[in-house]
């Protein structure tokens, strides 16, 4: 008898990915055959980057072998979609654990047969949010800690651009 692969999705706005994130990513790629890296669309955030510029910046910091994707839709409608039978959600606060223990109970209601498993960051990498990041850069402290040079570079320019657009 042939063994089902098990896949994951791991989603997110990733306005941008973290080092916290890529944690995330390490562990759940340990654990599944295969993971999809979900950019979720939520109509309700203002991000700074396009959903394509992050994904873009998701492929160029994933481990190889991990699936790249976005979506607009249920994230659980994208799991069906390629035969996941796991969410991943990321935890890094006791807040965050109740928001997601929250979400994790209405995907279960959406679709029952994807279970949600939590994976904790790093307690050194938990620290600071996409939002955080943006805040740091904003307040003029160094990001190079928090993500990945490719992030920052993105960053730095997109904090340019928006600088200047209120300038002018």
């Amino acid at each position: 008898m042939q063994q089902r692969r098990r896949v994951g999705v791991y989603a997110g706005s990733f306005d941008p990915v973290t080092f916290g994130h890529l944690d995330v990513v390490t562990k759940a790629a340990d654990l599944v055959d295969e993971l999809h890296v979900l950019v979720a669309v939520n109509p309700k955030k203002t991000t700074w980057f396009t959903r394509e510029e992050r994904v873009a910046l998701l492929q160029a910091v994933v481990p190889p072998g991990v699936v790249v994707a976005s979506t607009e839709g249920y994230v659980v409608e994208y799991a069906r979609a390629v035969g996941a039978a796991w969410l991943v959600r990321g935890v890094r606060t006791t807040t965050d654990a109740a928001a997601e223990l929250e979400l994790a109970a209405l995907n279960a209601s959406l679709a029952p047969e994807v279970r949600t498993f939590f994976v904790t960051a790093d307690p050194a990498l938990s620290g600071v949010s996409s939002s955080g990041l943006k805040a740091l850069l904003t307040a003029g402290e160094r990001v190079d800690h928090v993500c990945p040079p490719q992030v920052v570079a993105a960053l730095v320019e997109r904090h340019t651009k928006r600088s200047s657009e209120r300038a002018g």
